[in-house]
């Protein structure tokens, strides 16, 4: 049975600490699984809506499209957005297995966003107390402190605080501050925000190939 992971305000309580490095997929944000067909969720055409509006997103990474982001169209009293990725194949289909609908874009990882412009202590604040909570509840995971400027700033001013969940040196979770520069940040009309997500190892590969 799914375990909802509703990181913001509350949490369920599992029986076993170790549940969570057993299977990622075990977990969801917004009822939504790594695993998971995306046509679950959205039509085909809304998710090639979506990855048309977000192809550059990923423009710093050696792949950029390698995977696509998409946006989904939920109402969330948790979050502003929510968003996954799903494979990008050679024929630009965004799909797993074209023959097999439950195979048909695959979601890759799962983020939720909290949107806090120009407001890094709220945003600390509140990743610092999901953060302890996850904590208490998955003492076994290995938990590393990361502050990185964010590769899609060349200046450096750009600036990502996160706390990294680990299973057998594998990234499976972060939660993550990222405070952009100002400038950088209008220019591509993005948010600074809280970001809370779930990953597959292989797009922790995609993400760190830049």
């Amino acid at each position: 049975m799914k375990k909802l992971l509703t990181l913001l305000f509350s949490l369920f309580l599992f029986s076993s600490p170790s549940v969570f490095a057993d299977d990622i997929s075990d977990f969801q944000i917004e009822g939504i699984s790594i695993g998971d067909s995306l046509l679950d969720y959205m039509t085909k055409d809304e998710i090639l809506e979506e990855i048309e509006i977000n192809k550059n997103v990923y423009f710093y990474l050696k792949e950029p499209n390698k995977y696509a982001e998409v946006y989904l169209k939920i109402d969330s009293s948790t979050y502003d957005k929510v968003s996954v990725n799903v494979k990008n194949n050679s024929q630009n289909k965004y799909v797993t297995n074209k023959n097999n609908k439950n195979e048909n874009y695959i979601v890759k990882s799962i983020r939720g966003l909290m949107y806090f412009n120009e407001d890094l202590d709220s945003c600390m604040q509140k990743r610092d107390e999901i953060v302890t909570v996850l904590s208490n509840i998955f003492p076994n995971i290995t938990k590393l402190e990361s502050i990185y400027a964010h590769p899609s700033d060349l200046t450096g001013d750009s600036i990502s605080s996160a706390i990294l969940f680990y299973n057998d040196e594998v990234l499976i979770s972060q939660v993550t501050c990222l405070d952009l520069e100002e400038t950088h940040r209008i220019k591509n009309n993005w948010n600074d925000f809280l970001q809370v997500s779930l990953y597959s190892e292989e797009i922790v590969d995609w993400l760190e190939s830049y």
